[in-house]
């Protein structure tokens, strides 16, 4: 538009009407866009100048880190961060480990250790320089936990002997080096290729409900302008070529060039083309990165145990979280606090710790510590050793533990209570101390864990016998169905059974002698299989089970993972927001099914009930699911909490092969749990729930949970002792489980009404000046002219109108405190209650009525009068801008000293400027606002079409606040009287009927779906949802989804 508006034949305005709003808003989102370009590069510009040294030639050298090649020999210093990924060849401790900070990566500030290849073991210092060779790795991935590699060294080092290589034996960019003198190493990847440099990629944006609204009604105004354009454009050529000819003052000519007839249709393009604001997509960035300072910025919501604040990373979906309809947790670390207490074991068939819920203090185990148990002490050793665990001793003397695993870290803690004392690692050397005796383990290999094996081994030696030891310790399914043949298991079951009743996670330990012989040849294909660049893991998992097997099981250990403050709470608050809950864990299901009746999350019997689906084949599966399907459809008038849980073997099953019945049941039930699943697996329920168009928010603490909630369409991590995998993944983190009441309840829904509110004015106030340019062509011979001037179309989008409606991300229809206690009323949110076709209608109604009044007062005041037609057009204008601030005072609910400034300060800004501009007498304006103002006509004017344009609505609202006020109404009434809330009874709602002629569930898009929770909502009609009957929820009254017969809007899956 804005460069045909620069052909002179058609243009009815200076192009600097449109061509300034534009250019003020590229420049304010350029100038964004190249601060946070500057930044960058500032930042990228630091790292890329920082000296390493490096092997060139044979020779050290310093060199900028922009300048590393891959295959450069590095020799990185301690406290030194890594400028890209290498593989280590040597470092300064004898045994060749070294200890990293991996806080950068992941978040965890405890230290790892790092290790050499095997057969760069030995090589002296003065020949790291000189070392050559051959790395064989994959291409550049983001996988920071996986590396799968070969190296091969040429002689005289070592005659091309295949060393697999590991994630251990690398350091990966943006790690620090610490307590290692030096260390050397090969780069593998650098730049944008490391794994950090892959893991930067820019994320996927996500369009959120309302953008989605947005859009739709911006094309469907977009429609209705060319419908308007092609009107007039031939009411235009029509009205030319009879009425025009005849009057005297109109030259047109009898022909003209051959492109005539498109004149008048685009001149009224040009007109019509403010009805799409320019400005509210800046207008929109601006309030949006506000909503997210003001998550930065709640004091309420900072974790005064660790001093973690709330921080939105994503500033474009915070109205999002006011229509979440589903939450999809992870269970340990985000409900529970992840900080495992060893309570108690099973060894042998004897149980420790049930009288008195302390193992540690149980008395017989006391005594058979003592007295040197043999049972008893395998089972500790297994507690001490199998495990990645690295011993420290601090400055004081004190052993310190620095474990990737909290459970491990319990472990290994209660295994030093009961003194046998895990206290030195060194290379693979492991020491332990037991009744002052000093035992040495070398650690052969270890079998690491995997979500898939469930389980992780060492195999170690015994330094004095040289016996070889296989120990285990994982899932009862992982370890219990490898005992020996002969080994009664039932006593260990049992015990795993009564722990997870008391919501305790459980592991079973397990061991078993090697022979030599059996090692060397198992070792040989662990060789084999490790050194595979392709599928590595799934080779290595089939190799580890070779070994794993005819295990003898020692015992149970039952660790307790309490959980959180405010965790019970949180879950029945958004539940009375019409909020499901789904808990994804990879926990036992009775362990998960504690928790969740500890806080909350289901309801106990007989009000709840907990259907159960189960299998190990596809028929166990189906018959299951089937079974509870049926139970679900028959139970809808049921005043129960009816929930479903699901192990992953059989989740796997049901979404590969009856993808459509657990769809079915997604949609029909409230509360899931879904245990002992993968991240994987996290993910494709989140798919599955936002493939029938809810909104879902997904929350976790762990790496495990990234893959969820990236997939989510709002992610929120919680900073917790898992690092920050999760936080750094999220849009939103937050330190305790608790602040997403707050996230949701009074951010989300502050943000959606905010801008709700926000676009739809602003397409007000741009069909307000639109339809007033189309009346005045009726009168001006439908030729396209322009009642205003360019410089007042300018300046009233860019200055007259966006000032003032950016403070209502100031305004709060209700305080905090009755938000949070009244979560009902996210329900309006949720229906999309404040922007839809419905509401977006009335406005349109109001800019058409205000065109109206603003119009036909204007021109009967002075178009008759013998006025020049600016005196009309500023006029017209004057009442626009009385008329907007009106309305922008009439829809803010609180007012803060900044709104009234903004709003009257603005209308006293646009008289001064034209009074300027009327000063100026090459302005087009000269004069035209100093007679105005001196004209009582002209304040009589105004006057009157602010009362005949806000009169009518002002009736309106009052007839609405009166007779049918909404519960939003009824709760302002009562905040504004200054007594207490009124209580729930006292505003219960219409009951209304259920919907009857409702289809079977149909995976081809119908166009209704079941609703999540229903209210019973006033303001407008539903446009999202269809309302049910129900006994009343507290608030507003609620259909149950539990139907026999319903529909859903669900895609083919």
């Amino acid at each position: 538009m804005g460069t045909v508006q620069l052909w002179p034949l058609i243009t009815p305005v200076n192009p600097a009407s449109t061509w300034g709003p534009l250019i003020f808003i590229f420049f304010v989102s350029a100038t964004k866009e190249a601060w946070d370009d500057y930044n960058r590069y500032i930042s990228d510009k630091k790292a890329n100048e920082k000296e390493v040294w490096v092997v060139r030639q044979g020779i050290r050298k310093l060199v900028r880190a922009q300048n590393i090649q891959v295959g450069n020999i590095l020799w990185i210093q301690e406290n030194d961060e890594l400028p890209c990924d290498l593989v280590l060849l040597g470092t300064s401790d004898p045994q060749g480990v070294c200890y990293i900070e991996t806080a950068a990566l992941d978040g965890e500030t405890d230290l790892k250790t790092r290790i050499i290849p095997p057969v760069c073991m030995g090589i002296d210092y003065e020949l790291l320089h000189k070392i050559k060779g051959v790395i064989e790795c994959p291409g550049p991935d983001r996988d920071i936990r996986r590396f799968d590699a070969n190296l091969r060294l040429f002689p005289p080092f070592l005659d091309n002997d295949l060393c697999p290589l590991t994630i251990k034996n690398t350091i990966l960019q943006s790690c620090y080096l610490r307590n290692t003198e030096w260390a050397c190493g090969v780069a593998v990847y650098t730049g944008n290729e490391t794994k950090l440099g892959m893991c930067r990629g820019i994320p996927k944006p996500k369009l959120t409900a309302v953008d989605a609204v947005i859009d739709k009604l911006t094309g469907a105004i977009f429609v209705f302008q060319i419908v308007v354009v092609i009107v007039l454009g031939i009411a235009g050529n029509v009205w030319k070529d009879t009425e025009a000819r005849r009057q005297w003052y109109v030259h047109y000519p009898m022909e003209g060039p051959w492109f005539e007839l498109l004149v008048i249709p685009l001149r009224f393009e040009l007109l019509c083309s403010i009805m799409i604001p320019i400005s509210i997509k800046v207008s929109l960035d601006l309030v949006k990165s506000l909503y997210a300072k003001f998550i930065d910025w709640d004091y309420k919501m900072i974790d005064q145990e660790t001093g973690t604040p709330s921080h939105a990373a994503n500033t474009a979906i915070s109205e999002d979280l006011g229509q979440v309809e589903y939450i999809l947790t992870d269970k340990t670390g985000t409900l529970t606090e992840n900080k495992m207490i060893f309570r108690r074991c099973c060894i042998n068939g004897i149980f420790y710790g049930s009288e008195s819920g302390d193992a540690l203090k149980d008395v017989e185990l006391v005594d058979a510590v003592s007295s040197g148990s043999a049972d008893v002490v395998r089972f500790l050793t297994v507690m001490a050793i199998c495990n990645t665990v690295i011993p420290m001793k601090s400055k004081t003397g004190d052993i310190l533990y620095k474990a990737q695993s909290q459970d491990e870290d319990a472990l290994v803690r209660a295994a030093a209570q009961l003194h046998l004392v895990f206290f030195n690692k060194n290379a693979n050397i492991l020491e332990i101390t037991f009744h002052a005796s000093t035992i040495q383990y070398e650690v052969l290999e270890t079998l690491e864990f995997t979500s898939d094996r469930k389980k992780m081994s060492v195999i170690v030696k015994d330094c004095q016998n040289g016996r070889i030891h296989l120990f285990s310790k994982g899932a009862d399914e992982a370890i219990l169905p490898d005992a020996y043949s002969g080994q009664k298991t039932r006593v260990f079951v049992e015990a795993v059974e009564q722990y997870t009743q008391l919501g305790l996670r459980t592991l079973c330990l397990a061991c078993r002698e090697l022979n030599e012989d059996e090692y060397r040849e198992w070792s040989f294909l662990f060789k084999e299989a490790s050194s595979n660049l392709v599928d590595r893991e799934w080779r290595i998992a089939e190799v580890c089970q070779m070994l794993e097997h005819d295990l003898e099981i020692l015992g149970v250990t039952a660790i307790e993972d309490r959980l959180q403050d405010g965790v019970p709470e949180t879950i029945e608050t958004l539940r009375k927001a019409g909020i499901n809950f789904w808990m994804l864990t990879g926990d036992k299901q009775n362990t998960a099914i504690q928790i969740a009746l500890s806080c909350n999350f289901i309801s106990p019997d007989p009000k709840g009930q907990l259907l159960s689906i189960d299998g190990k084949t596809e028929a166990e599966v189906h018959r299951s699911l089937e079974r509870v399907l049926l139970t679900m459809r028959i139970t809808t008038t049921e005043p129960k909490d009816v929930a479903f849980v699901i192990d992953g073997w059989a989740l796997e099953i049901a979404l590969k092969y009856y993808r459509n019945a657990f769809t079915e049941l997604a949609i029909l039930t409230r509360t899931a749990i879904c245990c002992r699943v993968t991240p994987s697996q996290k993910a494709q329920l989140v798919e599955l729930l936002k493939s029938c168009e809810y909104r879902t928010l997904a929350i976790g603490d762990g790496g495990n949970d990234v893959r969820m909630i990236q997939q989510a369409d709002i992610g929120v991590g919680i900073s917790g002792r898992e690092g920050l995998q999760a936080a750094r993944a999220a849009d939103y983190s937050i330190g305790k489980f608790r602040f997403l009441k707050r996230l949701i309840l009074v951010h989300g829904r502050y943000s959606y009404n905010r801008t709700a509110f926000l676009s739809q004015y602003s397409f007000y106030k741009s069909l307000l000046l639109c339809f007033i340019q189309i009346f005045f062509s009726f009168i001006s011979g439908v030729s396209g002219t322009s009642l205003f001037n360019s410089f007042s179309l300018m300046a009233y989008n860019v200055f007259y109108t966006s000032i003032p409606v950016l403070v209502s991300v100031l305004d709060k229809d209700l305080s905090e405190e009755t938000v949070m206690q009244h979560p009902q009323i996210l329900f309006y949110c949720q229906a999309g209650r404040l922007l839809n076709p419905s509401t977006f209608a009335g406005w349109f109604g109001r800019s058409l009525f205000h065109a109206i009044v603003v119009f036909v007062i204007s021109i009967n005041a002075y178009a008759y009068e013998k006025s020049e037609m600016e005196e009309v057009s500023m006029v017209a204008l004057s009442g626009c801008i009385w008329l907007q601030a009106f309305v922008v005072t009439w829809e803010t609910n609180s007012f803060t000293i900044l709104q009234h400034i903004a709003i009257w300060g603005n209308l006293a800004a646009f008289y001064i400027i034209n009074l300027i501009l009327s000063a100026l007498p090459s302005s087009g304006m000269h004069t035209i606002m100093f007679r105005l103002c001196r004209q009582p006509s002209y304040w009589t004017t105004v006057f009157l079409m602010v009362a005949a344009g806000m009169g009518p609505i002002l009736a309106l609202k009052y007839f609405r606040y009166t007779y049918r006020p909404s519960k939003i109404n009824i709760l302002q009434q009562a905040e504004r009287m200054g007594g207490p809330i009124l209580s729930i009874a006292s505003i219960e709602p219409q009951p209304r009927s259920l919907e009857k002629d409702v289809s079977s569930l149909s995976i081809t898009q119908p166009k209704n779906r079941n609703p999540v929770y229903e209210p019973l909502l006033s303001d407008s009609p539903n446009t999202r949802r269809s309302l049910g009957s129900g006994k009343p929820f507290d608030l507003f009254q609620s259909q149950s989804r539990l139907s026999p017969s319903y529909s859903s809007n669900c895609k083919d899956n």
